[in-house]
């Protein structure tokens, strides 16, 4: 017996199970219509309290800049020199060419055709100097007039990193209004320069140091830190 004829009849009993109603049998498409739901809508809406993996956020102040119907007046998160220098990075990609470098509404855009009944927000104004950080976070968020939401651009933690360097705008540019006087911003920044040149120093030192001492220096480096 041929040993290949099982395999044909096989083969043949398989076809013959086969019929168009298997793949054409009745099924929902994506947006398709449906007589079985009050609204003919194959597509249905999320159940209420559904909410995507990850994607939980019982932290109102940190995701909507507000508690109770409120802006909060505080940040949510660590006020830092790592969180201000990222807030400036941001704001220079996503608000200075409306905003302006300074944050008093003479960006680029502004300045060059971009015409509106209202002019771009000024920071250093009486209004905006009040407002609470809540509403800054807000604007980043779901946009105001006509500024567009940035909410698909921007991430939460970075919306308060630019919120904090908004009001650290705020304060070189009106120290008076905010309990600071220039001189201890003048003292901040001396401090500030003086940190950066010593870092700049060591770093230099470090790197240039003879071949033979590498061993040792880095040891005591590592030593020192640690300590």
């Amino acid at each position: 017996m041929n040993p290949r004829i099982p395999l044909f009849a096989l083969a043949a009993i398989s076809l013959a199970g086969c019929h168009t109603d298997m793949w054409r049998q009745p099924k929902g498409e994506p947006l398709g219509e449906n007589d079985f739901f009050p609204d003919g809508q194959m597509s249905r809406p999320l159940l209420t309290g559904t909410i995507a993996r990850g994607k939980i956020r019982k932290d109102d102040a940190f995701f909507t800049g507000a508690v109770n119907g409120k802006w909060v007046d505080t940040l949510p998160v660590p006020l830092t020199k790592a969180l201000l220098e990222r807030g400036q990075e941001r704001y220079n990609v996503y608000c200075s060419p409306c905003h302006g470098q300074i944050g008093d509404g003479n960006g680029m855009i502004a300045n060059r055709g971009f015409t509106l009944k209202r002019p771009v927000g000024n920071y250093h104004t009486d209004r905006l100097r009040k407002m609470p950080v809540g509403h800054f976070y807000d604007v980043i968020t779901n946009g105001y007039g006509a500024m567009y939401s940035y909410s698909s651009r921007v991430e939460p933690s970075d919306r308060w990193a630019i919120v904090a360097y908004i009001k650290a705008l705020q304060v070189s540019q009106a120290p008076g209004a905010f309990g600071v006087s220039r001189t201890e911003i003048e003292v901040a920044r001396q401090k500030h320069e003086a940190a950066a040149g010593a870092d700049s120093h060591s770093g230099d030192s470090h790197s240039g140091g003879s071949h033979s001492g590498e061993s040792h220096s880095g040891e005591s480096h590592a030593e020192g830190a640690a300590h």
